[in-house]
């Protein structure tokens, strides 16, 4: 079972995930890059649902992603603008938040995910960028970090399947 994900901080505003998986790194960049996978695994905290999963997956391409608290009704997400992809290894990404009824202005980040082959998996490592250090702290407030870690397990599981 891998272990969850370590997050630092590096420099003055950039957030660094890393998280590895007991996978081949082309499932683990097919769960990134497909929305049918992407709805299944990137959920957070029980309970959430994203119910809008658009995407034009190539430079220059767009994204939309939205999700819903189905107790509560509250809903959030992420406009997105692909920058680069180098298919199974990278892509970066500058990405938007829209708090919708949630909260919060978080603004325009630069994410860049990078997949490396690990003996018997995969080491994934998020590097995201904001504008400035009160930014980042924000967005650290919201609990992101374990969120992408409660998505991350769930990504075990869709992995395990063998469905990516």
């Amino acid at each position: 079972m891998p272990l969850p994900a370590k997050v630092s901080i590096e420099g003055d505003a950039t957030v660094v995930v890393t998280r590895d998986f007991d996978a081949p790194r082309a499932a683990v960049w097919r769960a990134h890059s497909e929305p049918a996978l992407l709805k299944r695994w990137l959920l957070g905290p029980p309970g959430w649902e994203m119910h809008v999963c658009e995407m034009d997956f190539r430079p220059g391409g767009s994204y939309r992603w939205r999700w819903r608290n189905v107790d509560a009704g509250v809903e959030f997400g992420f406009d997105g603008e692909v920058l680069a992809l180098d298919p199974p290894a990278r892509m970066e990404e500058r990405q938007t938040y829209i708090p919708g009824t949630v909260g919060g202005e978080m603004g325009t980040c630069d994410n860049v995910l990078t997949l490396t082959e690990i003996d018997g998996g995969t080491r994934l490592v998020t590097r995201i960028s904001y504008a400035d250090r009160a930014t980042m702290e924000a967005a650290m407030a919201t609990g992101m970090t374990d969120g992408m870690e409660m998505s991350y397990a769930l990504l075990d599981g869709v992995l395990a399947d063998g469905d990516a």
